[in-house]
């Protein structure tokens, strides 16, 4: 083989050389200049044609401020020989800064264009990291931004999704404007790649949220929450990550990579499920909710209180004035939601409390309850249930587990009836359900926004009517059959003195607003629900088990009732008598709504929870009260 001559050698020296980048090009720039400015001065040196006899060094200092500034060499006097070496030097130098410019602005460019990929490491501790890019994302981070507000040092969410950084920040800025003290940093890259998630710090992060993606979330929601427990630079210390799971069968799949981490996955169609299940028999019910998960207003805080020890339950529920008890965790961590009365507050205790902050969880140190004897409703017989009839237009993922959760509560001879335009929906739902003890059921196949149908189907007989969004259609188009459906139910409606209630489940919180024009009874937004979930799970892990608590069938349950029920209406009366009221029917007081405020989104839909619990007011026979009870 014929070796490769001088040339080529150079030529692969000089490509090899080039390609290192910016910085070898200015090197080499600056040994160029210098090799050009000792070598005109010495030329000059050696043939004597130094002006005033100058060194060496004299004349290199000279040879360089031409190579910088041109003009330099306009008051040059000398030897011809000496007028052409700067010459000489003037141009090499003018080549130089050219191309030294060049060099610089594409390095320049080039760092630009690189951080706006977002590859670059981040070096944060005790941020909160999301991985992941939904429409979820805007809740979580406003959310996030409330909970860190009293941070004195501000915070830190960092956010890794495979999207282009500039984007994510430009959404971002639209949708949540203020972040306060929060910082929020975008970077790109996949959640499931090794080396892409170094870059945004797991390591060092307070909490970690998976956000699902793609057209099967579960398993991308488990490749990530597989990557950060068994990534080979994983920390010692446990991982906190939060998620969500679609499919109940995944739930035991993510807890088991996770044994070593605390891995909080949300069952998200089952929660949705029984939101809707439950509101649709209680209007007001989701809003409860919403004002008991997010950051805005009063927030669940666990408390160890010494000066409650052996007291009972029952009467620990006056002992706040600005605060609500909701329940006991015992010593061995199990959460007791409303237990009985007569239940003992332990020393090891803690009592979990609705407050508008940590700080002013405080005893009202009362010795006498300001309470109305005469203003307390005695508790009457109960009504005996009777069969209803419920109607589900559309379908998703959560309507099988609404079917179900309904079945726990009507009474038995219950019918429901469930309207889709899904092909051979029938087999789908009797497959998932099976046999139910108190319901029949009833499918047909249709246009569910068709006026037609909606007068065939006799919309106005029902006791409920449950519009469910498409889950197969994008956010906005199956908003938007949501929004015709409600439109046409509440005009029925108006025209028929027989009432009835109607629920509806929106994907995007943006079309709550337009939805309010139909005067539906309640919104569930089943996304913005699950972000609220999460963003408080991420601050506080030790609400899951308050959650669940709450969220199960068995046991106790947040209930909407009516306040003429506990006590007289149209008479002031303050807090502390509704709170004793719902105590004597072992049930524990929360808030009320008020339903002159219904409608009033600022007032947030009459939905007040933690109420002061001397202050006064007036109720009227609409107005409900929010308890914690068995049934």
């Amino acid at each position: 083989m014929k070796s490769p001559t001088i040339k080529k050698r150079f030529q692969y020296w000089f490509d090899n050389y080039m390609s290192r980048g910016t910085g070898a090009l200015i090197t080499a720039l600056f040994m160029l200049s210098g090799l050009i400015i000792f070598t005109v001065a010495a030329l000059v040196k050696i043939t004597g044609n130094a002006p005033d006899d100058m060194s060496l060094l004299q004349l290199a200092w000279m040879a360089l401020l031409r190579t910088l500034d041109s003009g330099t060499m306009g008051g040059d006097t000398g030897s011809f020989f000496f007028l052409f070496m700067m010459l000489v030097v003037t141009f090499g130098g003018i080549f130089v800064v050219s191309a030294l410019i060049g060099i610089i602005n594409n390095g320049l460019e080039d760092k630009l264009d690189e951080l706006r990929k977002g590859r670059s490491a981040v070096l944060e501790n005790d941020h909160t990291l999301i991985l992941g890019w939904t429409p979820q994302i805007f809740t979580i981070i406003s959310e996030l931004v409330l909970a860190n507000e009293s941070r004195k040092s501000g915070a830190v969410i960092v956010i890794l999704a495979d999207h282009d950084k500039v984007g994510m920040e430009d959404a971002i800025h639209e949708r949540v404007p203020d972040t306060k003290n929060t910082r929020v940093i975008c970077r790109s890259g996949s959640p499931n790649d090794l080396t892409d998630l170094e870059i945004a710090s797991p390591h060092t992060a307070r909490s970690i949220i998976v956000l699902p993606e793609g057209a099967d979330p579960d398993t991308h929601v488990i490749k990530s929450v597989l990557a950060l427990t068994n990534n080979p630079n994983r920390r010692a210390e446990p991982y906190h990550i939060v998620t969500q799971i679609h499919d109940p069968t995944n739930l035991d799949v993510v807890k088991m990579i996770g044994t070593k981490d605390l891995v909080q996955p949300i069952l998200a169609n089952d929660l949705i499920a029984r939101v809707v299940a439950q509101t649709s028999r209680q209007s007001g019910l989701s809003l409860v909710y919403t004002e008991l998960m997010n950051f805005g207003g009063d927030e669940i805080y666990f408390k160890q209180e010494p000066a409650l020890s052996g007291k009972t339950f029952g009467d620990a529920l006056h002992a706040y004035e600005t605060s609500t008890l909701m329940g006991i965790r015992k010593a061995d961590g199990t959460i007791a939601l409303s237990p009985s009365m007569d239940t003992r507050i332990q020393s090891g205790d803690q009592v979990f409390v609705l407050s508008a902050d940590e700080d002013k969880i405080n005893l009202s140190g009362l010795s006498r309850i300001p309470l109305d004897e005469s203003l307390i409703q005695i508790s009457g017989k109960a009504s005996r249930p009777k069969p209803e009839r419920a109607l589900i237009l559309g379908w998703n993922r959560s309507g099988s587990t609404i079917i179900r959760e309904l079945d726990n509560y009507v009474a038995k001879g219950s019918q429901i009836t469930v309207v889709s335009d899904i092909v051979n929906l029938e087999k789908k739902i009797r497959l998932d359900n099976g046999k139910l003890k108190n319901q029949k059921i009833a499918v047909r196949e249709g246009n569910i926004h068709d006026r037609a149908l909606l007068e065939k189907l006799g919309a106005s007989e029902y006791d409920h009517v449950i519009v469910l969004a498409y889950s197969h259609l994008g956010q906005q188009e199956a908003d938007a059959i949501t929004l015709i459906t409600l439109l046409h139910l509440r005009d029925i409606a108006e025209r028929d003195e027989t009432p009835f209630s109607i629920i509806s489940e929106m994907l995007d919180l943006r079309n709550r607003e337009l939805a309010e024009a139909a005067k539906v009874d309640d919104f569930i937004v089943s996304e913005h629900l699950i972000s609220l979930m999460m963003a408080q799970l991420s601050e506080n892990a030790e609400l899951m088990d308050v959650f669940t608590d709450i969220f199960d069938p068995e046991g106790a349950e947040i209930y909407l009732k009516p306040i003429s029920d506990y006590v007289a209406t149209g008479q002031p009366v303050n807090f502390y008598t509704v709170t004793e009221a719902a105590r004597r029917r072992s049930e524990t007081a929360l808030g009320y709504r008020l339903m002159s405020e219904s409608h009033d989104s600022e007032k947030a839909y009459g939905v007040h929870t933690n109420p002061k619990k001397s202050k006064k007011v007036s109720f009227t026979s609409e107005d409900k009260v929010i308890v914690i009870a068995e049934g």
